[in-house]
């Protein structure tokens, strides 16, 4: 592999990463998974196991959603001619943009788990909570839009985390803080920013 290669590599590498972590990240504030983090915190005292539970379930996840979203963008090249697969990605982050923008509600589902205690009980509702979740079809998008599962599981369940261990520790409080209105519009611009991206590269 020449030096140029290389580099253009590490760059990829590099941007998945970024792009993925901040992406999640910003997309997470208020999302039912930060909300459902609020209610196990609120349920169990054992915080570090929340957070191995989240980290676990959120990998676990994301991994099977990143592969999902390199198969998905490598079939379509192939089977499309010419932009369309461009085309189809400039709208799954387009709709995100504005997806991001309605707000989610918390579903209390965690009493009917709590003898599981807080690291099987978080693992499972959290694992159950991001399918079908704005963050799992960004991974899908991020995954299609980058080719890679590593990167793009790594920032993502890095983002996951950034946006939800404050919450394990500091709950209501921090909650009360975060401005959930301007989160939701910046997760959806960052999406617009991504689809024009696309759109001109």
């Amino acid at each position: 592999m020449s030096l140029y290669s290389a580099s253009l590599l590490d760059s990829v590498q590099h941007s998945a990463f970024l792009t993925s972590t901040l992406a999640v990240a910003v997309a997470e504030i208020g999302d039912k998974t930060q909300l459902l983090s609020l209610l196990l915190a609120a349920r169990f005292h054992k915080k570090r196991a929340i957070v191995a539970g989240i980290l676990l379930a959120t990998l676990l996840n994301h991994a099977a959603s990143a592969w999902l979203g390199v198969w998905l963008g490598q079939s379509l090249q192939l089977w499309l001619q010419g932009d369309a697969a461009r085309w189809l990605l400039v709208a799954g982050f387009a709709l995100m943009a504005v997806w991001v923008l309605v707000p989610d509600k918390d579903d209390d589902s965690v009493d009917t788990h709590q003898a599981w205690g807080a690291f099987a009980a978080t693992t499972v509702l959290f694992f159950l909570a991001e399918i079908g979740d704005k963050t799992q079809v960004a991974t899908v998008l991020l995954a299609a839009e980058f080719s890679s599962v590593l990167w793009v599981t790594l920032g993502t369940t890095l983002g996951m985390l950034i946006a939800n261990v404050p919450v394990v520790y500091y709950g209501q409080r921090l909650m009360q803080h975060l401005p959930l209105a301007l989160a939701r519009y910046i997760t959806s611009a960052v999406f617009a920013v991504l689809a024009v991206w696309i759109l001109l590269s």
